[in-house]
């Protein structure tokens, strides 16, 4: 990924393809869009195909290529973006077929998080998800990566090639980042141990990126955590304490945001930030139920949280936005056993916080029932 693109209104060309005619080919270009207009590129055209596999020298065919050059000679494109991920190969002879900065999916992502996040511990963790992407992408990456250095003090010999000592660099670098961040999951261990001591119940917020997590998370404990209109608006933990009733308090988190297919090297870089998650007593995966593929949306989410070890972690799905649904109304959604599984609420319009806050008490009470009948049943 090249670390010097401009993300501030260059022009772009965005190119999605549909591999295997997938249904949801639709909303997957829009959340395409969505990404490049949340890296602040000006998006001036976007390409899409149908193809039953991708190529493995240009992931797109040849004479897509020569449509792609054509497009962006009369555009005047600087940067070509392609909603998916490209092997190291493929993006190298895209760059040099188009002689333009050529991103994919998860150098678009990198660079929105690079761009956005603000806390130390973030900025540690984006270069540590920068740094193991390079890494990845080391072969073939430059040309001189072939060059030989021969060794200092001895004569002859091939010596070690440049790559080993770009890919040892980059190792240090990356230990280097790790070391810190351990550090600051250190500190959080720490608090969560303080909180334990205490008593207090943990609460996550976790879900879709744009679905309202921030302005929940603002609505029940009365706090101003940024809030935006785009994806990954909110990049670091956040934590608060919240009152359930006038007796139970709880502390309750806002994390980073989910998108489909999110990147491998995010989710490990993430995975400090994310041990809120981790640790949490219940979660609340916050779903936009005006969204058309709300259901894919939650199985992204539990993948991601199965990733970090999350998935067995009792949790409530918040359908969120229900003011943009006229037919829903504020309620609590029951499984066969009696277990809260579901809340309907508007986190913006601050409608059903009190059923949602019915919902946790009556969630953690069938948990602790739960957990007794286990102990006893062990």
């Amino acid at each position: 990924m090249n670390s010097n693109i401009k993300q501030h209104y260059t022009n772009a060309l965005l190119i999605c393809i549909n591999i295997n005619k997938e249904r949801d080919f639709a909303e997957l270009v829009e959340e395409g869009v969505e990404l490049v207009n949340s890296a602040q590129y000006n998006l001036l055209h976007t390409l899409t195909a149908n193809k039953a596999s991708a190529d493995p020298k240009y992931f797109v065919g040849s004479g897509k290529l020569e449509e792609i050059k054509s497009l962006c000679a009369g555009l005047n494109i600087k940067a070509v973006i392609i909603n998916h991920n490209l092997t190291s190969t493929q993006e190298r002879n895209l760059g040099k077929a188009l002689n333009l900065d050529v991103i994919d999916r998860t150098g678009l992502i990198l660079n929105i998080f690079a761009s956005r996040v603000k806390s130390n511990e973030g900025i540690l963790q984006v270069e540590l998800a920068k740094q193991t992407f390079l890494y990845t992408r080391l072969v073939n990456r430059w040309t001189h990566l072939e060059r030989q250095r021969g060794a200092t003090g001895t004569v002859g010999g091939a010596g070690e090639k440049q790559i080993e000592l770009d890919k040892r660099m980059i190792r240090d670098t990356i230990q280097s980042l790790k070391t810190r961040i351990d550090q600051a999951v250190k500190q959080r261990a720490t608090q969560r141990k303080r909180r334990a001591k205490m008593d207090m119940f943990s609460i996550s917020i976790v879900g879709y990126t744009n679905a309202g997590k921030s302005t929940l998370f603002n609505a029940l404990t009365k706090s101003k955590v940024y809030v935006e209109n785009r994806l990954f608006a909110t990049l670091q933990t956040t934590s608060r304490s919240m009152y359930l009733s006038s007796e139970k308090e709880a502390v309750i988190s806002d994390t980073v945001g989910f998108v489909r297919d999110l990147p491998h090297a995010l989710v490990a870089a993430f995975r400090a930030t994310l041990e809120e998650t981790v640790h949490a007593d219940l979660l609340l995966n916050v779903v936009d139920i005006s969204q058309v593929l709300k259901e894919r949306q939650i199985e992204d989410v539990k993948e991601v949280l199965n990733e970090i070890d999350a998935g067995a972690i009792p949790s409530i799905i918040v359908y969120n936005k229900i003011d943009l649904k006229s037919e829903e109304l504020e309620r609590i959604e029951y499984n066969n056993d009696g277990e809260p599984v579901a809340v309907y609420l508007s986190a913006l319009n601050q409608l059903g916080l009190d059923v949602l806050k019915q919902a946790i008490l009556e969630k953690m009470a069938y948990i602790k029932h739960t957990l007794t009948k286990q102990v006893l049943v062990y």
